[in-house]
């Protein structure tokens, strides 16, 4: 199950992960956000050991997506060593989110 997270422990959580960490920031009634969270559940069944996924609903967290300028969503957010490292495109489907994430999870064996 992949675990909420807010902006009061978000730096605290990413930071204490000692692996990659992948955020979608979603909100409640967007379908793209929805199907995207179900794709992330098969992410985090097959790369979960090696990868931190959590979600963050921005309409009740305002801090972190303000200071990502998170204009459009469903957005994911790739995190290395507790720092933001880039944006993950698009709406994939599993298998094209762990190929963007192919040299991450190879760097966490």
């Amino acid at each position: 199950m992949i675990r909420d997270v807010r902006d009061d422990e978000f730096d605290r959580v990413v930071e204490g992960a000692g692996r990659p960490v992948l955020v979608e920031f979603w909100q409640p009634g967007c379908a793209g956000c929805l199907a995207l969270l179900g794709e992330l559940e098969q992410v985090h069944v097959e790369a979960g050991h090696r990868l931190v996924i959590l979600k963050m609903n921005v309409q009740e967290n305002y801090q972190i997506p303000a200071e990502l300028e998170i204009s459009s969503l469903p957005a994911l957010a790739l995190y290395r060593h507790g720092q933001f490292e880039r944006f993950i495109g698009g709406l994939g489907k599993k298998d094209a989110i762990l190929k963007q994430l192919q040299e991450v999870l190879n760097d966490e064996c």
